[in-house]
């Protein structure tokens, strides 16, 4: 793992498993996203990973918060900053990332993402227009933890793509279906227009 300097403290993320471990009772929708969703689609490790990155709905983020009851989680509240969030506040529409870190301070370990939904719909929280049926946004491999379907990953990794992320790209692409790549070409016109991943896309 990667140890990264941040003006809030050090990231030493935990690893998987642990952080796995600790999600797996609870009894709301949760999976693994980021760059170890996109890892764990193409079946190898490939590349470090700075952090651990955890997604829930919106609508659960207060039964998310008492289940870390202990640990110390601050928001991005406004984006650009942090502060705690204590156990029962609910959180603002906009607000939607938080570190988290032991209770007895230290470096971060993972991080919490929440996402958009209305009903049984996921729903882009970039834009609305762009959502699809819940169940068909997780991955539940037999062998591993619930991850994000890697075509929505690749779209949140696609406004302004990093090395890390044109390398998910890179890695990930064999490993797509044509209804994935249809999906992830169609959200990318929808948000973007053009963009430089559609031609990749097409066979």
């Amino acid at each position: 793992m990667t140890r990264i300097e941040t003006p809030w403290g050090p990231w030493e993320p935990a690893p998987l498993a642990e952080v796995v471990e600790l999600f797996t009772g609870l009894a709301a929708p949760w999976w693994v996203s980021g760059g170890y969703a996109i890892e764990l689609a193409v079946g190898r490790p490939y590349r470090e990973h700075a952090d651990v990155d955890i997604s829930v709905l919106r609508r659960d983020h207060e039964t998310v918060r008492r289940l870390l009851t202990g640990w110390d989680c601050w928001a991005a509240d406004p984006p650009g900053t942090l502060r705690p969030w204590p156990v029962d506040e609910p959180l603002p529409p906009p607000v939607y990332d938080i570190w988290v870190r032991e209770g007895g301070g230290g470096p971060w370990r993972f991080q919490l993402t929440l996402d958009e939904s209305d009903g049984d719909r996921w729903v882009y929280r970039r834009d609305a227009r762009i959502h699809r049926p819940l169940e068909s946004c997780t991955v539940a491999a037999g062998d591993g933890p619930p991850r994000i379907a890697p075509e929505i990953q690749l779209l949140y990794k696609a406004r302004d793509p990093r090395p890390k992320d044109e390398t998910d790209f890179t890695e990930v692409l064999p490993h797509l279906t044509e209804a994935q790549r249809l999906w992830l070409d169609g959200a990318l016109a929808t948000e973007h227009g053009t963009h430089p991943w559609r031609a990749r896309l097409r066979p």
